[in-house]
């Protein structure tokens, strides 16, 4: 029998428009998804969007430092894929990659001054992107050597906070936070070393993922010390980061600090009423800003369900500012060897600081490194004790929000997010917030080795529940 549609049902039945410049910038990767798979939008039309938006607005941000002149032919293989049926998780989608990863055919300039040639071929985590169909729009601003918690570069200037212009975006993965917050791409793949992913998400009100050490591999990435070096997730929604966590997990032969899994990452299986929550006691003894402190206890006040079996942990005799410290003086001993020869290039010097750093690490001893790593073995112990005690603790992401360029670094701003890189653990940050100030700041949530699926879920279930995303200042 034949069924004759009546004009409403028949224009019911016809295909939704594209959506608008400003809404496909601002939309999460699970949404992106969906709209190139119901053909709503096209990889090429989508990737197209983004190049115009970087080409309006990346020389006020200076987010990006190289743009890929492939990017649109790699969104027309996409397409091309997607129509016959055969595509990747990510196909289609535009990511950013933060300027210390190797991108076959652009040069890795990690943030150092003079020519740097482009690389052979991609670091583990971008093939990944690459074989999960992604498209690679570009190498995101770093500081100097990727040493340092800012977005301030004295050879390739700064990466601007989008919600205030002048201000930080964090480090060392400022240009991939500001790429992400202003719409300049999906997602970005950055690095975490002492809380470099997680502190300019916190700056620019996002979701970010430092996993188990060794979970993700940094083979192809230039290292700031192997023993603390994560690669780092960023997105615009926590489910966002599990997405990119299972394209980029997994082990790898080629790096000898790769995590082999005896058994798989923990269940998502937390049970918010039996979950044992820790908390800082002294907030204060952190340094912590007024108004970062006052978002931290309304946010705690509004998951009182999600977060309802709390107590106070501490670090115990666990020297936590000297162990930072001496992490800090490990990074700064394996770049005289990682960048020697950027360092020795006369015609293209160094900044003072950077010089004074490197002085610092030469004036040092064989002993005083080993002295630095012993006590990051304290940390795993101290953690370890931890977690006997809780699941997960919840801490701010940073102590402060975002300030001027011009202004002095804080010497706290990593004080919560290190004990994850000292202990090799997993954590999470979301947004908690506005300060009075008009500045997002962030929530952070750390677990034992292994338990990345499990953070993940908590934070989601916490995020919805604050409701807490700043509405990005993505421009149309």
């Amino acid at each position: 029998m034949n069924v004759e549609l009546s004009p409403v049902a028949t224009e019911s039945l016809a295909p939704l428009p594209p959506p608008d410049a400003k809404r496909l910038r601002g939309a999460e990767l699970c949404q992106i998804l969906h709209w190139l798979a119901s053909g709503r939008i096209s990889a090429q039309a989508l990737t197209q969007t983004y190049l115009d938006a970087i080409a309006a607005q990346n020389a006020k941000l200076n987010a990006y430092v190289a743009l890929n002149s492939r990017a649109l032919d790699e969104a027309r293989a996409g397409d091309v894929r997607r129509a016959s049926g055969k595509i990747g998780r990510l196909d289609g989608v535009p990511v950013a990659i933060k300027d210390n990863f190797d991108v076959a055919g652009l040069p890795t300039g990690c943030g150092l001054p003079g020519a740097h040639a482009p690389a052979t071929a991609d670091a583990h985590a971008v093939a990944r992107l690459r074989g999960a169909g992604a498209v690679i729009l570009g190498k995101t601003q770093v500081p100097e050597a990727a040493l340092a918690a800012t977005s301030n570069n004295p050879h390739t200037g700064a990466a601007h906070n989008p919600f205030r212009h002048g201000y930080q975006a964090g480090g060392s993965s400022g240009g991939c936070a500001a790429a992400v917050a202003a719409g300049l791409a999906a997602v970005a793949i950055g690095s975490d070393s002492l809380g470099s992913i997680r502190i300019p998400a916190s700056y620019c009100g996002l979701y970010a993922l430092k996993p188990t050490s060794g979970e993700i591999s940094v083979r192809g990435m230039v290292p700031a010390a192997r023993r603390l070096d994560s690669v780092g997730l960023m997105a615009r929604s926590v489910h966002d980061l599990g997405v990119l966590l299972h394209v980029l997990g997994g082990h790898d032969p080629g790096d000898p600090r790769s995590r082999r899994r005896r058994v798989e990452l923990a269940l998502p299986d937390w049970e918010p009423g039996k979950l044992r929550v820790g908390l800082l006691g002294d907030l204060g003894a952190f340094g912590i800003e007024p108004g970062v402190k006052y978002a931290f206890e309304r946010a705690l006040m509004a998951l009182t369900h999600e977060l309802e079996n709390r107590r106070d942990v501490g670090f115990g005799d666990f020297p936590l500012a000297r162990a930072r410290r001496a992490a800090f003086f490990m990074i700064e001993a394996e770049m005289l060897v990682t960048h020697a020869r950027a360092f020795a290039d006369t015609a293209h010097p160094v900044s003072p600081e950077m010089r004074k750093w490197l002085d610092y690490a030469r004036g040092k001893s064989a002993a005083d490194y080993v002295a630095a790593d012993r006590l990051l073995d304290d940390a795993v112990v101290a953690m370890r004790k931890m977690f006997a005690e809780v699941d997960v603790l919840v801490t701010p992401t940073t102590p402060q929000t975002a300030f001027p360029l011009e202004a002095p670094l804080p010497d706290n701003s990593g004080d919560f997010t290190c004990i994850a890189n000292l202990a090799g653990l997993p954590a999470v940050t979301i947004p908690m917030g506005m300060t009075l100030d008009g500045l997002p700041a962030g929530m952070q949530f750390i677990g034992p080795p292994g338990s990345d699926l499990r953070l993940l879920e908590l934070a989601e279930v916490c995020a919805a529940a604050l409701d807490a995303a700043p509405a990005y200042p993505v421009g149309g």
